[in-house]
Formats: structure tokens, sequence, C-alpha cells
């Protein structure tokens, strides 16, 4: 059984003598074992699409248990990976691929069928939001959107054909918090699982498995990589769900197999991660509390700020309340684009989790597409005052200071 933690900050004391390595220790061992590699200390990175076999006897054998006939099923250097991810979030088993949009389309596309129903929080992702309005009822699945704050919500939309409950938490962009154990009770009274994008926190602040949910997601391109150089997803759970989301999502329905070296530069980024997501945490609430005391600003979202909503559920499933933030302005939407251009230090930039800090303003975005996307639109609670703050490894004083001065000019 994979032994869980309570946080990740407590990892490192432990013993290897009493209850096995931290959590720390294992982001960066787990899986991997030098003596096989030639005591390569860093996993090497295999770049090959097929692999050979001594005999046909041998290759039908492969075949016939699902093996390691071709790289798009396979490769050693994922493979190390899944097992330290799934390793990190207490899951059975790991999958991943080539972006976090595609771990969730394998998810949808491998578990749900026509006429079937998926139950999502009613705010989302962009790109996810416009999946599930757009691309999933083409596939005949009806999607149900909830309000999923408060969880009895959950108890009047669940149908017999509802196969799975989705959501964000921390939420993409508001840096609200929804409660996992409390949804996640309410979802399996009704036999029904429920899978969580756990994205802007990492295994490192938050493990929803340890707080009943049956399937994680992540966009690896986030905290888990950290250094905005590769893409990723990963799809973490139980060993029967994630080998049917290989057999089938991965091998013939996305085909979205994550390069070799995407693989290895997560792994990299993979080992300080403990470290970054304590800086990422500590900066942006500092950020937060100086946002926060700025007449300009007429609101801040970070989970761990005393006047957050959900600050009671952030701190019972989650560590520290890592580096995102939401924030409006009085100015509102063109004053959150005036500010926007007087940054010098931040960087205008639509990703997250990276070493720099990144800003960007999902009003003007939705307006510019608007012209070739008549459908594009806002989340449901998402105002055009509305600025996402990904706060990097930067000295806080230097955000401070930038922020303050695009600020003070408005």
């Amino acid at each position: 059984m994979t032994r869980t933690y309570q946080s990740a900050t407590d990892a490192p004391a432990r013993s290897l003598n009493d209850t096995g390595p931290g959590f720390a220790t294992r982001a960066i061992h787990h899986g991997y074992d030098p003596s096989g590699f030639s005591n390569a200390v860093q996993p090497p990175v295999f770049l090959t699409s097929t692999y050979g076999f001594e005999s046909v006897a041998a290759n039908e054998a492969a075949a016939a248990l699902g093996g390691r006939l071709y790289a798009r099923e396979y490769n050693p250097t994922t493979e190390i990976l899944e097992q330290r991810l799934a390793n990190l979030e207490g899951a059975e088993a790991g999958l991943v691929v080539a972006s976090g949009m595609a771990a969730f389309g394998t998810l949808i596309l491998s578990l749900l069928s026509q006429g079937d129903e998926l139950i999502v929080h009613k705010t989302l992702y962009a790109n996810t939001l416009a999946m599930v309005e757009q691309a999933v009822p083409r596939f005949g699945i009806k999607v149900v959107a909830v309000d999923l704050s408060d969880p009895q919500n959950l108890e009047a939309a669940i149908t017999e054909r509802t196969r799975l409950v989705f959501f964000e938490t921390p939420v993409n962009p508001l840096s609200r918090i929804l409660d996992i154990a409390a949804i996640a009770e309410r979802a399996h009274a009704r036999g029904v699982k429920v899978a969580v994008d756990s994205t802007f926190a990492s295994p490192a602040l938050q493990r929803p498995l340890e707080h009943g949910a049956d399937i994680v997601l992540h966009s690896l391109t986030k905290y888990i990589n950290g250094h905005g150089d590769a893409l990723g997803g990963a799809i973490l759970g139980d060993a029967q769900t994630l080998r049917t989301l290989h057999e089938t999502g991965l091998r013939y329905i996305t085909g979205a197999a994550l390069s070799p070296m995407s693989a290895f530069l997560i792994l990299r980024g993979l080992k300080t991660l403990t470290l970054r997501m304590e800086r990422h945490s500590a900066t942006a609430l500092a950020v937060a509390q100086a946002l926060e005391a700025h007449p300009a600003v007429a609101f801040v979202s970070h989970p761990f700020l005393d006047s957050h909503p959900d600050q009671v559920t952030a701190r019972k499933q989650m560590s520290n309340g890592s580096g995102m933030l939401a924030f409006g302005l009085r100015a509102g939407y063109e004053g959150a684009r005036r500010m926007m251009d007087r940054l010098n230090l931040i960087t205008r930039a639509v990703s997250l989790g990276d070493a720099d800090s990144l800003i960007y303003h999902p009003a003007s975005l939705t307006r510019a597409r608007q012209p070739i996307r008549k459908d594009a639109h806002l989340a449901d609670g998402v105002g055009e005052d509305l600025m996402r703050l990904s706060v990097g490894l930067e000295d806080a004083d230097d955000l401070i200071t930038d922020l303050r001065r695009a600020l003070d000019a408005l």
C-alpha cells in the first residue's frame, strides 16, 4: 500500500527506518534505480519510436499482454515519471500524456459514452470549459454545470446516467476552494466517481485521493515541471481505471503520448517541487496581503488570506496556499489593462507555475477571441476586472514594488 502523508513539509524529517522516505525524498528518487541504467544518476532519455524483440514468439507474447511494442504505449523515461507521480499522490497507477488538456480529453473520452452524464463545477479553466460546452456534447454526453461550492447542490444534479463529477480546486482562475471530501461523499453515495484537477496545488500541497477523490489530474506544464519549458499532463488513480485510460484513451482514442524529453524535464522539475511550492506559497501570501492593502484594489483571492471565504476548507485539505491568486481593480476592465501595461518585472503571459511571475487578464483575451470564436465567454464568476497572478520565485519585495508602482499610477 502506498504511504500517504499529512503534508509535504513534514515529510523530510521522517526516517527511512520508521515510516519510509518522506515526500521530498520520493520526489527525487522514487521509481528509479541507477544500477539498472549504467549507474546514471539522472534517468536516461529513451528516444526510440519502437522496440525490437528477440523472437517472433516474444513479440507475440508482448502483444497479447498489451506490452511494450511502440513508444506511444510505453517509454522507460515516461514510466519512471508515472510511477513517481502515482507514489506522490498516493495512487495505484498513473498515466502521463502530452498536455493537461490531453489528460482531460483522455479521461472523458475513455470513461464516458453516448447517453452518459458528466457533472462539472460551474467555473472551469477556459479550454476545459470550451471542451465541455462544445466538444463533449457532440459525442452524446450530457454536461451538467453545478455550483459545487455548496456540495448539497450535487444531490439534485446526479441521475442514474451520471458517471463522473469533475472539478478543479483551487479553481482556475478564481482561486476558490471546493470541499473534496464533502463532494466525494455525496457522489459515492450515488455510485459516481469523482475526478479532481489539482494543478494549482500540486501533490506537494494537496492530495485529493486522501480526501476521497477517485482520480486526480494535473497539467504537468505548471508547478510539477515548474520551469516553463515542457508541456505535459497526468491522470492518477486506481490501477483498473488507469489501465483503461492507457489501453483505450492513449493507445487509440487520443494517442496523445508525452515525449520522453518532456518526461525527463518534468522529472527534473519534480525534484525541487517541495522547495518551490513553499517559496511560491509564502511569496504569494505576502503579495496578496500587499494588494489587499492598496486602495486601487477591489478584492484579492488567495486561499490562505484571512479574508478568503474558503479559508477553513483550504487549510483542511491543503498544507499551504500555493502561488496563485486573483484580484480585481476598482477601475475595472480598462484599469486592469492600464495597470498590466505598467508592470516591468512581472511578465504578461497566460501560463502559471513558472519560476517567473506571470499575470494575465482573462477578459481581454476573451474579447480578442470573439471575432473568430463567437461563443467565447468568461467562465461563471469571472468578472471583467479580474486578473490572475502566478507568483514566481523572485523576491517578494521586488514583486510588491512592481505591482505598487503600476497601481499607484491608476
